[in-house]
């Protein structure tokens, strides 16, 4: 196998992490009323964790010899004021970034510092599953 399939596979990633920061920094500031108490710190850790992934899956790009991307996944970013929309919009986020994740591990063969890396990331998105369904 080429590195040209796992570094598309990784860029996709990271441009989903991209994307998912910017997702929750939006609803960090734009969430109101008595569920700021506590989404805006969820949606702040959430954003913080993006910008985590997004560094590990960058090194891992690089590490490759591959150009990671600079722009974020193009899938509109729901403008709301309604927590209830947000958190079903993280959700659908978690869950699409697990995806990409497991479709990523299935491409790791040799590199088991990279694998655990990514498989690190891969079970923290399905944590971040499991929280969002809790909140719903």
């Amino acid at each position: 196998m080429s590195n040209a399939k796992l570094i598309e596979k990784l860029n996709g990633g990271l441009g989903w992490e991209l994307r998912a920061a910017a997702l929750y920094a939006h609803y960090s500031a734009y969430v109101k009323g008595i569920h700021r108490l506590h989404l805006k710190p969820f949606f702040d850790e959430e954003a913080s964790e993006s910008h985590t992934h997004a560094e590990m899956v960058r090194l891992a790009i690089v590490k490759l010899g591959g150009t990671a991307v600079t722009d974020r996944d193009s899938t509109e970013i729901v403008h709301t004021t309604d927590y209830r929309l947000m958190l079903e919009e993280a959700l659908k986020t978690e869950q699409k970034a697990a995806e990409g994740y497991e479709a990523v591990l299935a491409l790791i063969k040799d590199d088991e510092e990279m694998y655990d890396s990514i498989e690190q990331i891969y079970f923290q998105e399905l944590r971040s599953v499991e929280e969002v369904t809790q909140l719903l």
